[in-house]
C-alpha cells in the first residue's frame, strides 16, 4: 500500500519535464500538482452530477499537508450534501472581485490614492488632504466617484458656504477640482462634476489684525494654554512667518539666535534667516521637547509636527474672550482671527514702528512687492542686520503691548518708508 504523502516527501519532489499530478493515498481524489517549473499546489478531483470536476485547493507551501487534506475532506462532503464546491469557489471568487472592483472606485479609496500618489509630493499636501478628510470624506467617502454629479458639488459647497466658511468653501472646490481632474486624467472618470461650478462667493482680500487689546489678550491666552498652541501662536506673532513654516520648525534649523529655513521649506522656494529676538528664543528654550528622528521642536508623537491648527486657534479664541470679559467685567466678543492675520499683525505693527517697507518684506521672505521682479534679480542684499532689528523692536513692542504701556511708539533709528 502507498504511503501517505508527508510534509518532508512533498519537499522532495523534484520536477519533470512535464506537468505531474501526485495522489495522496490518504484521502482519494486528492493531488499534489508539481508544474515543470517546481511550483507546487493542491488539487480535489470529484464526480458532480455525473461529471467529472476539479477543484484548485491552494498552493503549496501555504498550504500544507493537513490543511489541503481539511480543505478536500470539506468539498467532499459538499458533494455529499448536493453542492458544487468549485461553483461555490467561483460564485465567492467573483464576489471578491466584484467587492474590490467597488471599493476602487470609492471617494475614500481614490482619495487615499490621491494622496499617496500626489499631495505627499506638494509642501501645501498635508492641508489639502486633512480638508478632504474634513468637509468630503464625511458626506462622499462610501459613494463610488461616478455617482457624484455637479448638484452634489454645489449642495456640498452650499452647506459649508451656509455654516459661515465661505473662504473654506471656496478652497474646497479648488481641491475638489484638482483630485476630480487627477482622476479624469487617470481614466478613473470621463470628466469632472466640477466643470461649470463657480466659486460659492468673491472673496474680499484679508485685511484683519489683532488691535493691542487683542494683542494682549493673545498672549495672556497663550500663557495660559502652554505647549503646543500658546507657544506657536507668540513665535507666529513675533516672527511673522507662516504657519507651516513655523509648527514644522526643527532644532537642527535653529543656530543661536538664528533661524535658517531651507528653499524646500518656504512657499516661495528661497532659503531664509530669521533672527530671533530674546523674547521668541525664550519661547523655544520653554517648548519641552520630545524626541524623535527629525528633531520637530512642535511635535506630539516626535514623528510629525502637530496637527490640527483649527482646534488649536478656537482654544485660545475663547480663552482670549474669557480673558476679554474678566478685563472689562462685560461680556466681549472678538472677531474671527486665523493664524495667518497674525503674520498680517506683524507686518502691520513693523510698519507701525517706521520700518521700510523693503525691510518687512525681507523679514516675511516676500519674493513680489518691491523686493520683485528686477529687484529681485539685481538686489543681493540680505537685509540680516536690518531684519534683526526690525524685529527686535516689534518684539519690544508687543512686550509692551502686553504689560499695557505701549501709548507712545517710537520708531526705529533710521527707519523710513
Amino acid at each position: 500500500m502507498a504511503k501517505a504523502l508527508t510534509t518532508k516527501a512533498v519537499e522532495a519532489l523534484k520536477p519533470d519535464a512535464s506537468r505531474r499530478e501526485i495522489p495522496d493515498p490518504a484521502l482519494s481524489g486528492l493531488y499534489l500538482v508539481v508544474q515543470p517549473s517546481g511550483a507546487k499546489s493542491w488539487a480535489l478531483r470529484y464526480r458532480y452530477a455525473g461529471k467529472p470536476k476539479k477543484l484548485t485547493l491552494g498552493k503549496w507551501p501555504i498550504m500544507g499537508v493537513a490543511a489541503a487534506r481539511s480543505a478536500a475532506s470539506e468539498a467532499i462532503e459538499a458533494v455529499e450534501h448536493g453542492n458544487d464546491p468549485g461553483a461555490a469557489k467561483r460564485k465567492a471568487k467573483a464576489a471578491r472581485i466584484e467587492a474590490q472592483l467597488s471599493e476602487r472606485d470609492k471617494i475614500k479609496t481614490l482619495v487615499e490614492q490621491y494622496t499617496t500618489r500626489h499631495l505627499s509630493k506638494l509642501k501645501s499636501g498635508a492641508d489639502v488632504q486633512a480638508q478632504l478628510a474634513r468637509h468630503v470624506l464625511p458626506s462622499w467617502g462610501d459613494r463610488k466617484i461616478q455617482d457624484i454629479g455637479k448638484r452634489d458639488v454645489i449642495d456640498l459647497l452650499d452647506g459649508i458656504a451656509d455654516s459661515g466658511r465661505v473662504v473654506t468653501a471656496n478652497r474646497v472646490r479648488a481641491y475638489l477640482s484638482s483630485f476630480f481632474n487627477w482622476c479624469v486624467e487617470r481614466d478613473v472618470i470621463a470628466a469632472s462634476p466640477l466643470f461649470g461650478v463657480k466659486p460659492v462667493a468673491k472673496e474680499a482680500s484679508r485685511e484683519r489684525v489683532l488691535s493691542d487689546d487683542e494683542i494682549r489678550w493673545l498672549w495672556r491666552a497663550g500663557d495660559d494654554l502652554g505647549q503646543p498652541w500658546g507657544q506657536i501662536a507668540k513665535l507666529l506673532l513675533l516672527t511673522g512667518q507662516r504657519r507651516a513654516e513655523v509648527v514644522g520648525m526643527t532644532d537642527s534649523e535653529i543656530t543661536g539666535d538664528l533661524w535658517h529655513l531651507e528653499a524646500d521649506r518656504t512657499k516661495n522656494g528661497r532659503a531664509h534667516d530669521v533672527p530671533l529676538s530674546k523674547a521668541a528664543q525664550d519661547i523655544l528654550t520653554g517648548v519641552e521637547r520630545i524626541k524623535g528622528p527629525n528633531g520637530y521642536v512642535f511635535t506630539t508623537t516626535g514623528e510629525s509636527p502637530v496637527s490640527g491648527f483649527t482646534k488649536g486657534r478656537d482654544r485660545l479664541h475663547r480663552r482670549m474672550a474669557e480673558i476679554a470679559s474678566e478685563e472689562t467685567g462685560e461680556p466681549v466678543e472678538i472677531p474671527h482671527w486665523t493664524f495667518h492675520d497674525l503674520r498680517r499683525s506683524a507686518a502691520t505693527g513693523m510698519a507701525r514702528l517706521g520700518i521700510p517697507v523693503r525691510v518687512t518684506e525681507a523679514v516675511l521672505n516676500h519674493s513680489s512687492g518691491t523686493g520683485g521682479g528686477i529687484v529681485a534679480v539685481y538686489q543681493r542684499h540680505d537685509y540680516a542686520d536690518e531684519k534683526r532689528a526690525a524685529l527686535d523692536a516689534w518684539a519690544r513692542l508687543v512686550a509692551d503691548l502686553v504689560e499695557g504701556c505701549a501709548d507712545n511708539v517710537v520708531q526705529i533709528e533710521g527707519a523710513a518708508r
